[in-house]
């Protein structure tokens, strides 16, 4: 007999921790493209893709047949102390769309992507600071979460974490240090303030970023932001890394969303969307950069040989979508813009990775967020939440034009009711 969606969550409840937040009762049972199906045979529109996981969608056959193939082979063999040829087929694909000659490290997630990002640039350069962003997400391991930032509750019990780091704005609109040039008034606190009176610039080794924050709520900076910040960087021999984990692999309509603002990073983070589904992540950097002696770093896992099958799919698949990932996500920006409410304070975000944030008496509307979210789900669409009361619309790359705007026009009415 199977069981109801009250039944299952009875039982998560019951056997596994409640560390992590669901937003409505929803329990999946399959899916197909765009669209799921919870184990009552409900039928929803997928506005979040996994958090922005699944790229080609549910149940796609070219990734299903690659997987399956490859388990006839091998499903497991340590690529830290052996070769297979699937993982240099895939670091030859991805390394393809680097402006620059790079080498790659396998990982299983975004938090050990940006670990081993850590351990990279200090090793490289020898200096152990390294500067990030608040309100950023970069992962929940110890060495990420001295980089996250994006709700206190995430860092809140856990100190010490890593030494030698530090955190400064985000060139943000809502940010008081960014009243008028925001791009140059971070540029020059970084340069006067930091540099001066924290630590000198000859022992940072990096700082890391987003180039779109998303868990903070689908932040977009300016567009000459990093460009100058990277200017500066340099200036002082300073490794810029990027953790495109959400934004990249066609996520923002460019493989990379560092192509957007006109900037080159040393070393870039991936997971999510790489995978097709399975956990992979990847580092990506420098030739020169990624040079860490044997045995500095290594894991049993990363690289594995079926979700680098399942990212061989991916790699070939997702190029081929960037046009249409740009057109339906300014489809999706201009119906939200056209919505009518007086909560509705923004509509931002590249591609299909979009934000709508709710404000009420200028201040985070976090009871309509909540409130837009489940009356959205009762109605057949899974968008979740970003930042403090941001609506975050990130379905599957394959999401066609008609159940985009459907999706859309219901996240939309939800928002007028409010």
């Amino acid at each position: 007999m199977n069981k109801s969606v009250y039944e299952v969550i009875k039982e998560d409840e019951e056997y596994l921790m409640q560390s992590f937040k669901r937003w409505y009762p929803f329990v999946i049972s399959h899916g197909k493209g765009a669209i799921v199906y919870d184990i009552e045979g409900k039928e929803y529109i997928d506005f979040n893709a996994g958090i922005g996981v699944l790229a080609l969608g549910h149940g796609n056959e070219k990734i299903i047949s690659a997987v399956n193939e490859q388990m006839r082979k091998f499903f497991h063999y340590s690529l830290t102390d052996f070769y297979y040829e699937l993982a240099v087929e895939v670091a030859k694909r991805l390394t393809s769309f680097m402006p620059y000659s790079a080498k790659v490290f396998y990982t299983n997630s975004g938090t050990e992507s940006v670990e081993a990002a850590i351990k990279i640039a200090r090793g490289h350069t020898g200096r152990q600071w390294i500067i990030g962003f608040i309100n950023s997400f970069h992962g929940r391991t110890l060495g990420s979460l001295s980089f996250t930032s994006s709700k206190a509750i995430q860092r809140k019990s856990f100190s010490p974490l890593l030494p030698s780091t530090y955190l400064i704005p985000y060139p943000d609109k809502r940010n008081p240090l960014c009243s008028n040039n925001c791009t140059e008034t971070l540029i020059s606190f970084i340069e006067d303030w930091i540099f001066k009176k924290i630590v000198d610039p000859s022992e940072v080794a990096a700082f890391i970023a987003e180039p779109i924050q998303g868990e903070g709520g689908v932040i977009v900076p300016p567009s000459d932001f990093f460009y100058k910040l990277n200017n500066l960087l340099k200036k002082y021999g300073i490794l810029l890394i990027m953790d495109e984990v959400q934004t990249g692999i066609g996520r923002t309509g460019k493989m990379f969303a560092f192509e957007h603002f006109n900037v080159t990073p040393d070393i870039v983070c991936l997971a999510k969307a790489i995978g097709g589904g399975i956990p992979l992540g990847a580092v990506v950097g420098r030739k020169e950069v990624m040079d860490l002696p044997p045995g500095s770093h290594a894991n049993t896992f990363g690289g594995n040989p079926l979700a680098l099958a399942a990212s061989k799919v991916v790699l070939e698949e997702v190029p081929k979508l960037l046009d249409h990932v740009s057109s339906i996500g300014k489809k999706i920006i201009e119906e939200l813009k056209d919505t009518k409410s007086p909560y509705l304070y923004d509509v931002r975000g590249m591609g299909l990775l979009i934000g709508a944030e709710l404000r009420k008496d200028n201040k985070p509307f976090y009871e309509g967020l909540e409130k837009v979210l489940y009356n959205s789900f009762k109605r057949g669409v899974l968008a979740i939440g970003a930042g403090e009361s941001t609506i975050r619309i990130e379905p599957p790359l394959i999401i066609n034009e008609d159940l985009a705007l459907k999706g859309t026009k219901i996240i939309k009415e939800e928002i007028e009711k409010l």
